[in-house]
């Protein structure tokens, strides 16, 4: 059996979670079928069972579209360039929206299934408008479209399903598998470097909170800034963000980190996504790793940093409350979205929960310790590559057999 997984992001150019997801598991994969990964870049090459095939957007198309939107005419235009390396796959996988009609293409033209697997859904992003403008009913319009055409959707976890069939009332709730995100548990491990921290100012002697991820109002980063003045005077905050949507979030994001420093005077700012082995070091060396996310259908990133020993004090939404145990792994911190943006009805209080969280642990080590080892289990039960592959290949085959 021959897969092609469609994706934007594959390493070296990964940004978030969905890269991650499908860097891990077409490895895995390959261990099990032929896989060929078709991707945005210029990557190309094979090893054993795996094919990459890197692509830019055909310039002759896009060149010129307005920039607010160009990002979704660069997706559907990719998509159609695509067509012509698919034929000779026996079924199409697709992450995210940016490949979404890839898949609903390959479907229509080769005679293949059509497996999708959701990472976030755009009615419930809101304030992608405010990065894609009018792009946003473009990239509505593919991922509708690719869902209800879908032989199988792929949803990261069983609140992300609810998400689906909610968003999507049409969609049979047959066709829509649970089947988690992984962690690599070699990669990810605790390790008592510390050569990354000394990089970027970290002072070592001190405990930290941390936060990784990208500058969006889906990651919540900006909570997290507002609760450094809740949190005690001094106490060390790493924020390692980068990749902001917007130059607007931009803006807010570092008049937010000015007025925090102000008012704490020890936050470390990594304005830049750092290497997996630096990321590795900060997760390893915090005291407690933060999550703020307003909308998050999985959260791999509280693998990442359980897998490595921290607790996780993370927002009580979507497939966080999956992954992160409440009193066991960590602190899940409740908030009230707005019914239209998602986000917190009261900012403030979110902001004093969390800071209430963080204060907690940082001030238990002991808790803290015990926190991150039974983290580390339950990721080792629960969420290895290996096992998600399988599940990934049976569900292939199923379709397959079906067809």
């Amino acid at each position: 059996m021959r897969v092609g997984l469609m994706t934007r992001e594959y390493p070296p150019q990964v940004y978030g979670g969905a890269g991650v997801h499908v860097e891990y598991l077409s490895r895995e994969l390959a261990k099990l079928i032929e896989v060929e990964v078709h991707c945005w870049g210029t990557q190309h090459y094979d090893d054993g069972n795996l094919h990459v095939i890197g692509d830019e957007p055909p310039e002759e198309v896009t060149a010129g579209t307005d920039a607010k939107f160009k990002t979704a005419v660069d997706a559907l235009a990719l998509n159609l360039s695509q067509m012509k390396e698919l034929g000779a796959i026996d079924i199409v996988h697709t992450h995210t929206w940016y490949a979404s009609m890839a898949g609903f293409l390959a479907k229509k033209l080769y005679r293949i299934p059509f497996v999708l697997t959701t990472h976030s859904l755009e009615p419930l992003r809101a304030w992608k408008a405010e990065q894609l403008g009018s792009g946003y009913a473009m990239s509505s319009w593919m991922e509708r479209t690719a869902v209800l055409d879908a032989d199988a959707i792929i949803a990261v976890s069983h609140g992300t399903r609810a998400d689906i069939l909610r968003a999507y009332p049409e969609v049979e709730p047959a066709k829509v598998h649970v089947i988690y995100n992984g962690i690599d548990l070699k990669e990810y491990q605790k390790t008592s470097a510390t050569d990354a921290l000394m990089k970027y100012g970290v002072d070592v002697s001190q405990p930290y909170v941390l936060f990784v991820g990208r500058i969006t109002r889906q990651k919540g980063v900006v909570h997290l800034v507002d609760a450094v003045k809740y949190l005690p005077k001094g106490m060390q905050v790493v924020l390692c963000a980068g990749a902001p949507d917007t130059p607007e979030i931009a803006a807010e994001m570092r008049a937010g980190v000015e007025a925090a420093t102000v008012a704490s005077g020890n936050i470390v700012w990594i304005e830049k996504m750092v290497t997996k082995p630096e990321a590795i070091q900060l997760y390893s060396n915090c005291r407690v790793f933060c999550c703020p996310s307003v909308y998050e259908p999985f959260g791999i990133i509280n693998l990442e940093a359980m897998a490595c020993g921290a607790p996780v004090v993370a927002s009580a939404t979507g497939g966080i409350l999956e992954v992160v145990v409440d009193g066991v792994t960590g602190f899940l911190v409740p908030f009230k979205p707005d019914p239209v943006t998602g986000f917190p009805v009261d900012g403030d209080g979110f902001a004093r929960g969390l800071a209430g969280a963080l204060t907690e642990l940082m001030e238990n080590p002991k808790l803290c310790q015990r926190m991150g080892a039974e983290g580390r289990q339950r990721v080792e039960e629960t969420f290895a590559w290996e096992a998600i592959a399988a599940q990934t290949v049976k569900l292939y085959r199923q379709l397959v057999e079906r067809k």
